[in-house]
């Protein structure tokens, strides 16, 4: 069955921890211009769709080509799920354009991802037949068996264990924001008493290594991920203005 994977790019107005941060200057652009890059880029996804309620959101991503959804008001509070507003995103596509099997959900405030990585999660879903596949990186030193709980100003540990060595935790991930890719079959399936149906039973990882997403939620997140664009923007103005043969110094 031929396939026609959907990006669907998450741009919701509201933000408590940085207000309009999907559209904050970052490095000289606006932040969701470097997801509408990640997705230009991708030799997997077929279309993209923004859906927002920001306006300046919209504007840049019909400046890009891309076509924008109108999120409703109630897909764009703070307690609406990107489940629910990736549905209506899908719904709104396909009534003018082809059928979608596969999604990958992209959020517009990580403008940094390792190269390629969107196309490696969807090859990995359609090879793999999964329901999901969502981008992980190794839990470090916040493992559970290193944390604790406080009582009365007491430690207690939050999973009993004499664990001292850190090679010697059980290896555990957690979702960094990349990527999620879904079957369109997945994506519609919504459970009152489980958030994550959506994701289907058979779900599967992609694991990163720390650092290689920037998920932006506050003001330190932002200034990490502008010292590393305008780092590259640097490199790369150095490679073009240096000749080929040239050593520098």
């Amino acid at each position: 069955m031929d396939t026609h994977v959907l990006a669907i790019i998450l741009a919701r107005a509201g933000s408590k921890g940085l207000p309009d941060k999907n559209i904050l200057s970052l490095a000289g652009s606006p932040m969701i211009a470097y997801t509408l890059d990640d997705v230009r880029r991708s030799k997997r996804i077929d279309a993209a769709c923004v859906t927002t309620d920001a306006p300046k959101a919209a504007h840049v991503a019909r400046a890009a080509g891309v076509m924008v959804v109108n999120r409703p008001p109630e897909l764009a509070t703070d307690t609406a799920t990107v489940d629910a507003a990736a549905r209506h995103a899908v719904e709104a596509y396909e009534r003018n354009h082809s059928p979608v099997t596969h999604v990958a959900i992209l959020y517009a405030n990580v403008p940094i991802r390792a190269p390629g990585i969107i196309d490696r999660t969807i090859a990995h879903l359609l090879h793999t037949g999964a329901d999901s596949v969502r981008t992980l990186v190794p839990v470090g030193k916040q493992h559970p068996d290193w944390l604790h709980r406080l009582v009365d100003g007491r430690m207690i540990q939050f999973r009993k264990n004499s664990i001292y060595r850190r090679q010697d935790l059980e290896p555990l991930y957690y979702h960094d924001g990349a990527v999620v890719a879904v079957t369109r079959g997945a994506l519609f399936i919504a459970c009152a008493v489980d958030s994550h149906a959506f994701l289907g039973s058979d779900r599967r990882g992609m694991i990163q290594s720390s650092g290689d997403t920037i998920d932006i939620d506050t003001a330190d997140d932002f200034r990490l991920a502008e010292a590393i664009l305008l780092a590259r923007q640097r490199r790369a103005l150095t490679e073009l203005l240096t000749p080929e043969g040239v050593t520098r110094p």
